[in-house]
């Protein structure tokens, strides 16, 4: 048996740091997508505020399998 699998792009966001951020992504996804079996960091940014970083910004493929 072969699986087929589709991929999404999603972006988290954190004040906390990158690996929140893929969290952060992921955790909200699980909330409709089923079956999430890899994750890809595509880019990664941030915000800054008065010379600090105010907050991270990561976009992400997610890949299912399909049912």
């Amino acid at each position: 048996m072969s699986n087929v699998y589709k991929q999404v792009e999603l972006t988290g966001s954190s004040t906390e740091s990158i690996e929140d951020a893929v969290n952060q992504a992921i955790e909200r996804a699980s909330n409709s997508l089923h079956d999430m079996r890899w994750f890809e960091v595509t880019e990664t940014r941030g915000h800054i505020e008065h010379g600090r970083i105010a907050h991270w910004q990561v976009t992400v493929k997610v890949g299912f399998t399909l049912e």
